[in-house]
C-alpha cells in the first residue's frame, strides 16, 4: 500500500478534478507483477493500467489500490468492473470513496466473491488526496499558503526588496510545489511589486497551474506583465462593479473574472465567491503565494488548509510581516496550527502545518538535508 500511496503523488497536478490513486497488482503467490497510476483526468484510472501491465498474472492475485475502486460510468468504466474481469479475488483500499456517484465498488466486488478490505494506511492515502477529499467534503479547493520570511518574520526589508530571502533550493522547491496545485494566486500587491511569473519552471512534465491574480481594482496586472505571456492560463479576478473600460487592457491576454468584494465597497474580493468560482473551474488545490493582505483575507475566512513557510537564516528587524490582518484580536482567538513536517532546504527550514481543528495529522519528521 505505501508503494501504491507513493505512486498516487505522482499524479498531484495532473488529474483534477478527479483524485490521484495508485495501484499496486500482486500475482497469487504474492509478488508484485502490475503498476500504475492515473496520470489525467479522462485517461485510464490506477487500477487499469496496473491491470494492464499484470495481464494474465492478475488472475487469482490481489490489488492494492489508494482509493476504493469506482462503481460508476464517466469517461472510462467503472474500475470495480475491470478489477472482476481480471479475475483478482481480493480487493485492498486505503479510503472509502464520498463521492455519491462513484462510491459502492467495495460493494459491488464483495458481491462478486471477491475479498474486500478497506482502510489499510488511509491517513497516508487521505494525505496525499488531500485536495481532492477536502474538494468533496466543503466544495472548494484545498488551499496550501506558502510564505518565504526571515527568522524574525520580514517577507521584504524596509525598502520594499525581498529577492531573495531564501536560498535556490527553497525557491526549487516551491516549483515542486507550483507543479502540485491546479491554480497559482497572488493578489493586486504582489503584483504590482514583484511582477511574478506564477509558472511552473524546472519541473520535467509538469502541467502548467491556473496562473490567478486577485486584482480588486484591475490596476495591478498592466499591459506586459510577465504573467500576461503565455506561458500559462491566467485569470484576473476583479470587482463585479467596475466598469468594462476597466479591464480592456486584459482583453485577449487574460480571462477576466467579476466577483463581490468583501464586506461591502473598498474592501478586497470576497474570498468564499473566488475559492467556489475556481472550484466550477475544476480547480482542486490552490497554492497562495500572494502577500500578506491576502493571506490575512483567506486566514480570517478560515481558508486555509495547509501552510508552508520557508525560513531564512536572517534578520531584518524591519519590512513588511508575512500575515496582516486576519480578524484576530485576542489571543485566544489564534489559529492554532499542528506541525507536521520540519526540513532543511538547502540553508533554509521549511515548515509545514495544518489547522489544529482538522483532521489528524502525520507524525513530524525531524530535520534533515535536502
Amino acid at each position: 500500500m505505501r508503494r501504491a500511496v507513493a505512486l498516487s503523488a505522482r499524479g498531484l497536478g495532473s488529474t483534477s478534478p478527479n483524485p490521484v490513486v495508485g495501484c499496486v497488482v500482486l500475482d497469487a503467490a504474492g509478488r508484485i507483477v502490475g503498476e500504475g497510476w492515473h496520470r489525467r483526468a479522462g485517461g485510464p484510472h490506477a487500477e487499469v493500467h496496473a491491470l494492464a501491465e499484470a495481464g494474465e498474472a492478475a488472475r487469482g492475485g490481489t490489488a492494492v489500490v489508494t482509493l476504493e475502486p469506482c462503481d460508476h460510468t464517466g469517461r472510462t468504466g467503472p474500475c470495480s468492473r475491470a478489477l472482476i474481469d481480471a479475475g483478482v479475488t481480493r480487493v485492498v483500499y486505503a479510503v472509502a470513496d464520498p463521492t455519491p456517484a462513484a462510491r459502492g465498488g467495495g460493494d459491488t466486488l464483495a458481491a462478486a466473491g471477491i475479498d474486500v478490505e478497506g482502510g489499510l494506511l488511509a491517513e497516508e492515502a487521505a494525505e496525499v488526496n488531500a485536495p481532492w477529499l477536502t474538494s468533496v467534503r466543503l466544495g472548494r479547493p484545498y488551499v496550501r499558503w506558502k510564505y518565504a520570511a526571515t527568522l524574525d518574520g520580514r517577507t521584504a526589508a524596509a525598502d520594499g526588496t525581498s529577492r531573495w530571502i531564501t536560498s535556490g533550493e527553497a525557491r526549487a522547491d516551491v516549483h515542486r510545489l507550483r507543479a502540485e496545485a491546479d491554480a497559482v494566486l497572488v493578489g493586486s500587491g504582489t503584483a504590482r511589486a514583484d511582477d511574478p511569473h506564477l509558472a511552473v519552471r524546472g519541473v520535467p512534465g509538469a502541467v502548467q497551474p491556473l496562473r490567478v491574480v486577485a486584482d480588486t481594482e484591475a490596476r495591478a496586472v498592466h499591459p506586459g506583465a510577465r504573467v500576461l505571456d503565455g506561458a500559462a492560463p491566467t485569470l484576473v479576478a476583479v470587482a463585479d462593479d467596475l466598469p468594462d473600460a476597466a479591464t480592456a487592457h486584459l482583453d485577449g491576454h487574460a480571462e477576466v473574472l467579476r466577483l463581490p468584494r468583501a464586506g461591502g465597497h473598498g474592501r478586497g474580493l470576497d474570498v468564499t465567491a473566488l475559492l467556489t468560482a475556481l472550484h466550477g473551474r475544476g480547480v482542486r488545490s490552490v497554492l497562495l503565494e500572494g502577500g500578506a493582505t491576502l493571506a490575512g483575507a483567506f486566514v480570517a475566512a478560515r481558508a486555509v488548509d495547509r501552510v508552508t513557510a520557508y525560513l531564512a537564516p536572517a534578520l531584518l528587524g524591519a519590512g513588511p510581516a508575512a500575515l496582516a490582518d486576519a480578524g484576530i484580536a485576542t489571543i485566544a482567538d489564534a489559529l492554532r496550527l499542528t506541525v507536521t513536517a520540519i526540513e532543511r532546504t538547502g540553508p533554509d527550514l521549511r515548515i509545514d502545518a495544518v489547522p489544529a481543528a482538522s483532521a489528524s495529522a502525520p507524525a513530524v519528521h525531524e530535520p534533515k538535508e535536502s
